[in-house]
């Protein structure tokens, strides 16, 4: 059996993903499986998936289900997914020639069951690192501590061991909804793992105008089921208070865009949850002004 999956939830994403399909192709190993998930697309996604596993070029897994979103795009990947290893690389990015072999010579040399995966570095088309690279000294690492303790930025590649993601619950999915973040099962697995720190680009990224990068107020407003979900997970395992009362603040606003009156009830942290409404309302009510705008 292989050793990676590389799996890409894709929707109406066909005019795209030839390029992470180009950079596959010419990878330096090709010791991966490629799983695309396809959340529902009406494009000619399958005739393009079909010409491509044609060619023999790269090990192409291909499952259409219908559309649930990014994280039931990933909850489909983790039930197929049947490799020691696994990397979401989404519909429009790629990796970089020497990637796939560069996570497996770190998991080879470094790797073992002490650790849920291995985290490494994104950058764009010019080869500029998003955000700040790892700091030298770190070799190991959880996911909040690279942000908060050792001040990284920018978003980063993460790969993880399935044994690991299959651990933990799948994604909820809330009917009329199409997002819950995905920040939620990382921050389950940095409960009981850390991961390796790799200080090389796997990813190269664009941010295209229809993702969700570029959406985000869009996606509080059309999706707070699913945020109000993922706060209310950020709000248990906060490592400051300072976390802890913006999340608090954006778990009160998502609740009342959800029009979900039992939020005090629902809240870890009751008290706390009661003396944030005032600025839980002004999020909500900023929220709701410059979704109209940009309607």
């Amino acid at each position: 059996m292989k050793k990676l999956t590389v799996f890409t939830p894709t929707y109406n994403r066909a005019y795209c993903l030839g390029q992470c399909y180009e950079s596959l192709k010419n990878q330096t190993s090709s010791d991966f499986i490629w799983l695309i998930i396809d959340d529902g697309s009406s494009d000619d996604t399958k005739t393009l998936v079909e010409s491509w596993k044609s060619e023999n070029k790269v090990d192409i897994v291909y499952h259409y289900q219908d559309n649930l979103g990014m994280h039931g795009g990933h909850n489909a990947a983790y039930k197929l997914i049947e490799t020691e290893l696994n990397v979401c690389i989404d519909s429009d990015d790629f990796m970089p020639i020497d990637a796939v072999e560069k996570i497996l010579d770190c998991w080879e040399i470094n790797g073992n069951d002490n650790y849920a995966g291995i985290l490494g570095l994104d950058a764009d088309k010019e080869g500029r690192i998003i955000g700040t690279k790892i700091p030298e000294n770190i070799k190991e690492t959880t996911v909040v501590d690279l942000y908060q303790k050792h001040k990284v930025s920018g978003d980063k590649k993460l790969v993880y061991r399935t044994e690991v993601v299959k651990k933990y619950p799948p994604y909820p999915i809330f009917e009329g909804e199409k997002f819950v973040p995905l920040g939620y099962l990382y921050q389950m697995i940095d409960q009981d793992y850390k991961v390796l720190a790799l200080n090389e680009v796997l990813c190269i990224v664009e941010y295209m105008p229809d993702g969700s990068s570029l959406n985000i107020l869009k996606q509080y407003r059309r999706h707070p089921k699913g945020f109000a979900f993922s706060r209310l997970t950020e709000m248990k395992y906060a490592t400051s208070f300072k976390e802890l009362i913006k999340k608090t603040i954006h778990y009160i606003s998502s609740s009342l865009l959800s029009k979900n009156l039992k939020f005090i009830k629902e809240s870890p942290k009751k008290t706390l949850t009661i003396l944030m409404i005032p600025f839980g309302v002004l999020l909500y009510m900023y929220i709701l002004l410059k979704t109209n705008k940009i309607s």
